[in-house]
């Protein structure tokens, strides 16, 4: 097992590692809309919030060798499931023709008070 561990993101705020990589898959762990240098939730729009966590998330794989297309499912939680069309428009935006799995997850509540939290499986395709 290998832990990843990357500047290029927020670090775990929490008793776990930014992602953990395992017999060719890697999981990232939830990524939340803060800034990597203080730590704070951003406080923006949701559509820069989905953007700031999925380019959060594809820093970790690719600091651990995985390209945008080897991201093959990921979750997302989120406490505005009425900003659905934003979360979709941000998400569909970043992956262009690549569509991995998803499951999109309405929740009470989330980390620092975030509305809404991104992770991630890959799998190494070579």
């Amino acid at each position: 097992m290998r832990y990843i561990r990357t500047d290029e993101a927020p670090a775990a705020v929490g008793a776990y590692s930014q992602a953990v990589e395992q017999n060719g898959f890697l999981f990232i762990s939830g990524q939340i809309p803060i800034d990597k240098t203080t730590a704070e939730p951003l406080n923006v729009e949701i559509k820069t919030q989905v953007q700031t966590c999925l380019n959060n998330l594809y820093n970790i794989a690719k600091n651990a060798g995985y390209s945008k297309e080897e991201i093959i499912k990921i979750t997302i939680y989120t406490t505005k499931m009425d900003k659905f069309p934003e979360i979709n428009s941000a998400y569909a935006e970043f992956f262009g023709e690549h569509k991995p799995a998803r499951a999109v997850v309405g929740v009470a509540a989330l980390p620092k008070g975030v509305t809404v939290e991104i992770e991630a499986v890959c799998i190494k395709s070579s």
